[in-house]
């Protein structure tokens, strides 16, 4: 099982001292929340994609291939990437090449994005987002398991005898999840590819998530990739711990009050009791965590968020380290002993590339226009 953070990339004030951080700070505090997640031994860290403020993502690739080349185990993802808005030909192109950079250290989570105006500032129409996203995806799967492509759909220009390079490191296409709160088709498109599946799972009641994990468990084993226990599901979640459970409700509370996303509703007690938010102590966040198997069942990913609503990066570094030294090893232990023997590990390069049956040098080669053959030397 993985454990790993994500960031949403918020540039928001700290309600405790009125400062507001700069958008390079934020940026740079996201890179450093990253190489800590791998010096404590977590396994993945994930940033989304906005387009907006107060938001700071907006190129996920470059941030990660940045990190990257400053790391050596960590393994980098999306938290979302717009398969709506952005071109799929862009997508295919950008991930292959982190792939490479990487040495295979990246998959990615797909997804709609929160922010409606963003469709038309890509020129996209926002009441087509599940269109979009259900053919935007099956290009994608195109360009990235076929050399050449001819394809023709209904939101973009057609492609004719196209080639994304690079290819896939590999010849394997990066693992994809598909990230949904609360769209049944999502669940459906992950289902019928056989791909992953990750509820978001912070601001939604626990029966929401169990209907919606449920949905893909069972399209799943409909589709013939498995039985429903075997299906790959991540979940996110929020967590503030202090090793004393009233220090840390005492700590978050005006960070929570002020939140933009959730700030000035429901109370913080209202909010843990309904949501899968935890504030309190590791234990507690254990006890809590380990809970989320009996309504979802036994899963591959387990991702937090722990940097939003203007928390400080000293702050952000001391959760991570208490995530690392106190919370993982334990979840990891009890996790394992659970899960039984016939549901798989989560997804990684070198286990895709097995069970493709081995990597192939994936280069295609340019074809002369009169002859119609390859430059004299080269091999597929």
């Amino acid at each position: 099982m993985q454990f790993g953070v994500f960031t949403v990339g918020d540039v928001t004030v700290d309600p405790t001292t009125g400062r507001e951080p700069t958008e390079h700070e934020r940026i740079k505090a996201m890179v450093a929340i990253a190489l800590k997640a791998e010096e404590v031994g977590l396994d993945v860290f994930a940033t989304g994609e906005h387009h907006n403020p107060p938001f700071v993502p907006s190129s996920p690739t470059t941030m990660l291939g940045y990190i990257a080349a400053r790391t050596e185990r960590l393994l980098m993802s999306t938290a979302t990437t717009l398969i709506t808005t952005n071109d799929p030909v862009k997508i295919a192109e950008d991930y292959a090449m982190l792939q490479h950079l990487s040495g295979g250290r990246v998959d990615l989570m797909m997804g709609r994005g929160n922010t409606g105006p963003v469709y038309p500032w890509f020129g996209k129409d926002i009441r087509a987002g599940i269109p979009l996203a259900i053919e935007n995806y099956d290009l994608l799967r195109r360009l990235w398991r076929e050399d050449v492509v001819d394809w023709k759909g209904k939101y973009r220009t057609p492609l004719q005898s196209f080639t994304a390079t690079p290819r896939p490191l590999d010849g394997v296409p990066p693992f994809v999840w598909h990230g949904s709160i609360r769209s049944p088709e999502i669940a459906e498109q992950a289902a019928y590819y056989g791909d992953g599946f990750f509820a978001n799972h912070i601001f939604w009641p626990k029966e929401h998530t169990q209907r919606m994990v449920g949905l893909y468990r069972e399209r799943y084993a409909h589709y013939g990739h498995g039985s429903a226990d075997q299906a790959i599901v991540g979940l996110g979640g929020q967590v503030f711990m202090r090793r004393n459970s009233q220090d840390a409700v005492r700590e978050f509370r005006p960070y929570f009050d002020n939140a933009p996303v959730y700030g000035h509703g429901p109370s913080l007690e209202e909010f843990t009791r309904e949501t899968p938010l935890t504030v309190g102590s590791p234990q507690q966040v254990i006890d809590r965590t380990l809970g989320f198997r009996e309504y979802v069942g036994d899963y591959q990913r387990q991702l937090f968020l722990i940097d939003h609503a203007g928390l400080p990066l000293k702050t952000v570094l001391e959760q991570l380290d208490l995530l690392g030294e106190e919370v993982v090893p334990v979840l990891r232990k009890e996790f394992a002993a659970l899960r039984p023997a016939h549901v798989p590990d989560a997804p990684t390069h070198a286990s895709l590339v097995t069970a493709a049956g081995g990597g192939t040098d994936s280069t295609v080669h340019a074809v002369d226009d009169v002859t119609g053959r390859a430059p004299e030397g080269a091999t597929r």
